[in-house]
């Protein structure tokens, strides 16, 4: 009986580590998962991105057609915590046609420069030189962050 009862607890310990295995193939998996969130217009750029845990800013593509013309363009943290926490990360200096922002971070970087915090979110702007005259498209990849 006490045999039975140990091989028992192995076997259910064995499979839990299988299982814990498991959950954490997947739990890297999505790590690894970019979402690409996107906009397009022709004025001015104030968007917004974010996913609905902590997550990693992984690229910020933007290509402008058009009238010649450029501008600041800005990344920075929108805080759920409030403007007093509302953080600039990065600058393209002048963007715009022939001028396309093209920004990369290291997504495998652990813990990311880039993590985002739930509840925050992503802000990009832009103001548009020639507005009705340029048009852009935008496109954010978000990856979860452990």
């Amino acid at each position: 009986m006490t045999t039975d009862i140990a091989t028992l607890i192995q076997a259910a310990q064995e499979e839990l580590d299988r299982q814990v295995a498991e959950l954490s193939e997947q739990e890297a998996r999505l790590l690894r998962t970019v979402t690409a969130k996107t906009a397009t217009g022709n004025g001015s750029i104030a968007h917004t991105f974010k996913l609905d845990r902590r997550f990693r800013l992984v690229y910020v593509r933007c290509h402008f057609t058009g009238s010649l013309g450029s501008a600041a363009f800005r990344i920075s943290v929108s805080s759920a915590g409030g403007s007093a926490y509302n953080t600039v990360l990065a600058t393209v200096a002048a963007a715009g046609v022939n001028a396309d922002v093209n920004q990369r971070m290291d997504a495998l970087a652990e813990p990311s420069p880039w993590t985002i915090c739930k509840g925050d979110a992503m802000r990009l702007d832009w103001v548009n030189p020639s507005p009705g005259l340029i048009t852009w498209g935008l496109e954010v990849g978000l990856a979860p962050a452990s």
